[in-house]
């Protein structure tokens, strides 16, 4: 039941980046800002069961998620600055964070 619980989450985390892309390409940068934040941030903590999901996650494995939800609440600081291309220049921050714990992690 957890597997399926965190597995969900990642989906999620990847259609939201899905839809923060979707805004930015038609300039809606306050959406994406919401929903960045909503859905990936720290505001998001709550709703993805982070506290609970936590103690069976490997630290490396938290962490990981730490700097994603960080790094998706400094991009919506930026997009809600209203800088397409510095909002722009934050999105790695964010995939980075996808890429180091998938790249190490795998969930059997």
């Amino acid at each position: 039941m957890m597997q399926q619980h965190m597995l969900s989450n990642m989906r999620d985390h990847l259609i939201t980046l899905n839809a923060i892309l979707q805004n930015m390409q038609t300039g809606d940068l306050d959406k994406a800002a919401d929903i960045a934040e909503q859905r990936l941030g720290m505001s998001s903590m709550e709703l993805h069961g982070a506290s609970h999901m936590a103690k069976f996650m490997p630290e490396g494995m938290r962490n990981a998620g730490t700097q994603l939800h960080g790094a998706a609440s400094r991009f919506a600081r930026k997009a809600q600055e209203g800088d397409l291309l510095s909002a722009y220049t934050m999105l790695p921050q964010i995939t980075s964070a996808c890429v180091a714990c998938h790249s190490r992690y795998r969930i059997r």
